[in-house]
């Protein structure tokens, strides 16, 4: 899977994805803990112990948030790299409030941490946040397939 980056305007820093399809493998560990493993890079998915977990690692909820927040922050970086503009100190804070029946995330915000950048830059680096692929994919409900086999994944 390759990456292309797009410069439609001054304004406007824009990710292309080339290539259709992005995988991951869930690997189950035991009691309520997975690993995701994705390009030969792992992540522990667990939960906390008042959910019956060992607490050895963030929850699908958070790595949800932990996908959004970092989509954002690349977006973030980029738009300051293309204008040779320090990213020192950007963090991005994402939260969300749950939703019921179903049980889901219902809200989501997403704050974004630039100290000292130029006012002049403020819209520019929220458009630039707001072409997230996680961004959008939220925003336009994706088809979901969930399909069962009954023998072992071939690696």
């Amino acid at each position: 899977m390759k990456f292309r980056d797009t410069v439609t305007n001054h304004e406007k820093v824009h990710l292309e994805l080339v290539g259709t399809e992005m995988e991951i493998q869930v690997q189950y560990l035991g009691n309520v803990k997975f690993a995701a493993i994705a390009r030969g890079h792992r992540a522990i998915c667990d939960q906390p112990p008042e959910n019956g977990g060992g607490d050895e690692g963030m929850t699908p909820p958070e790595f949800l948030l932990a996908s959004l927040g970092t989509c954002a922050g690349f977006y973030a970086a980029q738009y300051l790299k293309a204008r040779s503009l320090s990213a020192d100190g950007l963090e991005i804070k994402v939260t969300a409030d749950k939703a019921q029946q179903p049980a889901r995330l219902g809200s989501f915000r997403i704050e974004v941490f630039v100290p000292g950048l130029e006012p002049r830059h403020e819209d520019g680096i929220l458009r630039a946040v707001k072409h997230c692929l996680v961004h959008n994919t939220l925003l336009n409900t994706p088809a979901i397939e969930t399909v069962l086999h009954t023998e072992a994944l071939v690696r």
